[in-house]
């Protein structure tokens, strides 16, 4: 029997709820019935305070209470205001921008862009190439237009990136489709907090190029969520210009968000940005994802828009961002470094982290140890090969806690 009543399933297997916002649901219901003080809640992708507050940056609050009725209410073009399409491009790349051929399309959220790419750079039946250690919901983007997610093994054995895997699981699905998706989370990966290093971006880049002899199209998306939490604004944006050694046919496209670096969660605003060899090529990127947006959410919503377009207007202002969000970056490392302390001192493992919202520990059965855990008003999230915690969302003090109770757990 099956187990839709009027909708149509289509390959699809829709659970009851979300995950990661059930297990928060009953953390938020526990706090209720017990009190905050009874409860850590470190299933949120959002930054709070140590208060359990959200941060929200108040350069950025001040942008936004200063706008007028049609910098919000009126609709902006599907491909996003010429002023952020501009300005998204600076806050992306940095002084690191690639030489190339530039196109930039608004989208709601990074989500949006990685929607787009799989949608306009696959096959229907296609795999899309990641990480085993990735964000769930790629696979509900890919699923819900007739993709799936194919992974390669992301650490080898010295605990780094595992160049070989990448390259055999690319040249594998490259001799069984006509075109490759691939998504790389970095830097401050999701969930693991691993950066791809210089050294990595170089192997990555000369394994694409020895891959694309064969012809074929090849989409490189570097979902980049998280860089302006990985440290060093410009430092992390060093690997960019490598992407220029790339052949023609493959185009790399960042997935740029609003959300976390200007701490714009709500207003889902973000970019899909390419970097391709020929003006036709950028061309036709601009044109198919403008297509796609319009026959999915249309156009995005313009008030982030016009935000991010003050801030770039603005030196002062741009500086005012930059320093208060290098202060809570600072305090987030802070987190993540002692997690990382209070680690080792118990003997728990965790997957190689430099930097961001979460840190994954390696286990074989998560869902039996994040519920035991959810017994003593600990709430993480269990993922296919492990635990995720965030430590955007809870205190310094909470991340010293942590790693003894899972571990009393494991």
């Amino acid at each position: 029997m099956s187990e839709y009543i009027l909708a149509r399933g289509n390959g699809r297997h829709i659970p009851q709820e979300d995950k990661i916002f059930g297990i928060s649901n009953r953390a938020k219901k526990m706090i209720a019935e017990k009190g905050a003080d009874k409860v850590i809640n470190a299933t949120i992708g959002s930054l709070l305070d140590d208060d359990g507050e959200l941060v929200v940056l108040s350069s950025v609050d001040e942008v936004f209470k200063h706008l007028s009725p049609k910098d919000y209410a009126d609709y902006a073009p599907i491909g996003g205001i010429a002023p952020f399409k501009e300005a998204v491009q600076k806050a992306a790349f940095g002084t690191h921008q690639p030489k190339g051929f530039i196109e930039a399309v608004a989208t709601p959220g990074g989500t949006g862009s990685l929607r787009n790419v799989i949608s306009n750079y696959s096959d229907g039946g296609d795999k899309v190439l990641t990480s085993d250690w990735h964000w769930a919901p790629y696979n509900t983007i890919a699923g819900e237009i007739g993709r799936s997610i194919e992974t390669f093994e992301f650490f080898n054995k010295e605990r780094k990136f595992n160049a070989e895997a990448f390259n055999d699981k690319a040249t594998e699905l490259l001799a069984k489709q006509e075109s490759l998706v691939i998504i790389l989370n970095t830097p401050a990966h999701n969930p693991t907090g691993y950066s791809l290093t210089l050294e990595d971006w170089d192997k990555v880049i000369d394994e694409l190029t020895e891959a694309a002899k064969c012809g074929k199209a090849i989409a490189l998306v570097i979902d980049a969520a998280y860089i302006d939490f990985a440290g060093d604004e410009e430092e992390y944006r060093r690997f960019l210009p490598k992407l220029e050694r790339l052949p023609e046919n493959v185009i790399s496209i960042m997935a740029y968000s609003l959300s976390k670096t200007y701490t714009l969660y709500g207003t889902r605003c973000g970019a899909m940005i390419c970097v391709a060899k020929t003006k036709e090529i950028a061309d036709e990127f601009k044109r198919v994802c403008e297509y796609s947006s319009r026959g999915s959410w249309s156009n995005s919503a313009k008030v982030a828009q016009v935000i991010l377009s003050r801030i770039y207007g603005d030196p002062e202002l741009l500086r005012r961002v930059n320093e208060e969000r290098a202060h809570y970056r600072e305090m987030l490392i802070a987190r993540g470094k002692v997690f990382e302390e209070e680690a080792r001192k118990v003997g728990l493992e965790t997957v190689p982290f430099d930097a961001g919202f979460f840190i994954s520990i390696p286990c074989d059965n998560p869902d039996e140890i994040s519920a035991k855990l959810e017994e003593q008003g600990l709430f993480i999230v269990p993922l296919a090969k492990g635990l995720r915690v965030s430590v955007a969302s809870i205190s310094e003090e909470k991340c010293r806690k942590l790693p003894a109770m899972i571990k009393a757990a494991m």
